[in-house]
């Protein structure tokens, strides 16, 4: 039994009331509140507690019970088989230098490239855009888990420098910085916190409406030229910001 009834308005968000307490749910796993092994409380208690009807309560506990999370047995009731894996931790660097490594290790799914005459509308109001661009889409796993959707923007003749076969399989900014760290004039990332829409959740394997962290990072040339531009959409169970402050 629950120990008391939550205080939580489900009415607060536009997610269908069902995605909102698996969320719940899940995260109650996470933080041990249902531990792995115990009987979670049934239907009932939890319809009452959430003031929401049984089958709303059944498809929560049916979406856990689909990731492998919960198991339910006849008679017995509903019981925590495993919590949420954990995942190896990106750190989130704030400096070139760090960047530059930062995705060592990490196996890329290229999910599609195409190059482009022009940048697309509204990705930059800063700088001098280049003739042409090749725009790359790909994902980035650790351990076999997708932590990074990403698509790049390079300046076409330096990608053209490199082979593009090596952008199909390493990350961008250490073929960048091999091939055109001279012509680097400046560089920034800016970071947002967003939720997870219907094709990122699929792509990063996280239920809808998931945190994530969107980052953006340009570099121009010394004459302001837009050299590269990334957008990437980041896990949010799998970013670390370290910052010392002192």
């Amino acid at each position: 039994m629950t120990a008391s009834k939550p205080s939580i308005d489900l009415s607060r968000s536009r997610v269908a009331v069902y995605l909102q307490l698996a969320t719940l749910f899940r995260n109650w796993i996470t933080s041990k509140r249902w531990s792995v092994g115990s009987r979670i409380p049934n239907v009932d208690q939890l319809a009452l507690d959430f003031d929401v009807a049984r089958g709303t309560i059944r498809e929560a506990l049916g979406v856990l019970e689909a990731e492998g999370l919960l198991v339910r047995y006849r008679a017995k009731g509903t019981f925590v088989r495993s919590a949420p894996a954990d995942l190896v931790p990106h750190m989130l660097e704030i400096d070139w230098k760090s960047l530059i490594f930062a995705h060592q290790g990490a196996d890329i799914e290229t999910l599609s490239t195409k190059a482009l005459s022009a940048l697309p509308a509204g990705l930059s109001t800063e700088g001098t855009p280049a003739k042409k661009y090749q725009m790359m889409r790909r994902i980035h796993s650790r351990d076999g888990h997708p932590y990074l959707l990403g698509t790049f923007y390079l300046d076409y003749d330096i990608y053209r420098m490199g082979s593009p076969a090596q952008f199909r399989q390493r990350p961008t900014l250490p073929i960048l910085h091999e091939i055109a760290a001279d012509q680097i004039g400046k560089a920034r990332q800016r970071m947002t916190i967003g939720m997870a829409d219907v094709e990122t959740a699929s792509l990063l394997q996280i239920p809808l409406n998931s945190p994530v962290a969107n980052v953006s990072r340009i570099a121009f040339d010394k004459k302001d030229k837009i050299l590269y531009i990334g957008i990437g959409i980041y896990r949010g169970d799998t970013v670390q910001l370290d910052i010392n402050l002192r």
